[in-house]
């Protein structure tokens, strides 16, 4: 079975054991999900070691992972439905039509083959430097958000889009909130808290404070989640200092909790990095918030200079969206400007392959970035309409 193929899904189900799927508790599964490396965004090897351990890719590992957890949650509804098509109708009704990631895939295609592409373009990006030192670290962290929506899709359909957004702002507000905690912030603290608040979805409605996302959060396996990603979160060269812990125990309390859950969740990722780090790329740095900082810098700093022709071509079609970057260089832009700048940004990622990294869950972290930078690597077309600028003043 090579997941790099086409028709590897179907080979891939010949070879899950239905009965063993559903005699695995949930709870249970998501621990080897989370000992697989799934949860953390660093697939390690194959939950429940379904597959014989070949010499995968960490992207196939990741590809085999999400298509057998969706599996399994679709085994444990016991429905009707056929899995593939299931799944299929599941990404349509999450997909942004007028930025949508998928929308060029949704054609008159045999479901296998349809599902095959949708999860390779869900998790791949076309650059390695890109995959190795921002994709793995927070988008394939946030995959089992999907998991969740089509947990919630199978159980009722309604507004399920909805949901997937409520979901994950819920998760990054308490995951940054343990950020927001520390009494000494470094830097990187600060310009991460800074990266996080400037990049909300829908830039229309403010996060959800604290207290409203942790009450959106009620099903087992999202507390489960949300325990794990704030551990991530705090980790810091196998320390997670006293506010931290005091910001875990209130949210173990506030999600109704039992001790123990958060204390394996902490014994859980110190293990796992500590006999892991040799695989895992960003583990090089000791600040989890340093490394996430610096890559995401570097990140949108290569794309917007391969991308730059396109980029000028585009932006200039778009005289506020040059206005409004120029003044980002010398103002804070209000709210209602960034809302304008981001929604004309994400509709040019829309038509630059090498951009799709944006419309992935997570991606909006890397916005604010992209208006800091695109200004001095671009420096030219800005130049002109800061001149522009100071002749209208």
């Amino acid at each position: 079975m090579n997941p790099s193929a086409h028709g590897w899904i179907k080979k891939l189900l010949t070879q899950v054991s239905e009965t063993k799927y559903s005699e695995t508790e949930n709870a249970e599964f998501y621990n080897r999900l989370k000992h697989a490396g799934f949860i953390y965004g660093s697939n390690i090897k194959v939950v429940l070691d379904i597959v014989k351990p070949f010499d995968f890719t960490e992207e196939e590992r990741c590809k085999i992972n999400l298509l057998l957890t969706y599996y399994f949650i679709f085994i444990k509804e016991n429905t009707k439905e056929d899995f593939l098509d299931s799944l299929i109708r599941y990404y349509k009704s999450i997909d942004d039509k007028k930025r949508s990631f998928f929308e060029e895939l949704f054609g008159n295609k045999k479901p296998d083959n349809l599902l095959e592409q949708v999860i390779h373009k869900r998790i791949h990006i076309d650059d390695n430097f890109i995959s190795k030192s921002f994709n793995y670290f927070l988008i394939n962290a946030l995959l089992f958000v999907d998991v969740l929506g089509y947990h919630r899709f199978l159980k009722d359909e309604n507004n399920i889009k909805t949901y997937v957004n409520r979901l994950e702002s819920a998760l990054e507000t308490i995951v940054f909130s343990v950020i927001d905690q520390k009494s000494e912030k470094t830097e990187y603290d600060e310009n991460l808290i800074k990266l996080f608040e400037d990049s909300i979805r829908h830039k229309n409605s403010k996060l959800p404070s604290y207290d409203e996302a942790v009450a959106f959060i009620s099903a087992p396996l999202e507390k489960l989640y949300v325990i794990d990603l704030v551990c991530m979160a705090s980790w810091t060269d196998k320390l997670i200092d006293t506010e931290e812990r005091e910001f875990l125990v209130r949210l173990k309390n506030d999600l109704s909790l039992n001790s123990e859950i958060v204390a394996q969740s902490v014994n859980d990722i110190n293990l796992f990095y500590d006999e892991h780090k040799e695989q895992v790329a960003f583990l090089s740095s000791k600040n989890l918030a340093q490394s996430f900082y610096n890559n995401s810098s570097k990140v949108v700093s290569k794309l917007i200079t391969r991308n730059s022709k396109r980029l000028i071509t585009e932006l200039s079609e778009s005289k506020e969206a040059m206005t409004l970057l120029a003044q980002s260089t010398t103002r804070q832009l209000t709210d209602e400007e960034q809302k304008k700048i981001q929604s004309q940004l994400m509709d040019i990622f829309k038509s630059i392959p090498s951009l799709a990294i944006f419309l992935l869950p997570g991606g909006m972290l890397l916005l604010p970035l992209f208006v800091k930078f695109i200004p001095k690597l671009l420096p030219s077309a800005f130049d002109e309409n800061r001149i522009d600028i100071k002749k209208k003043s």
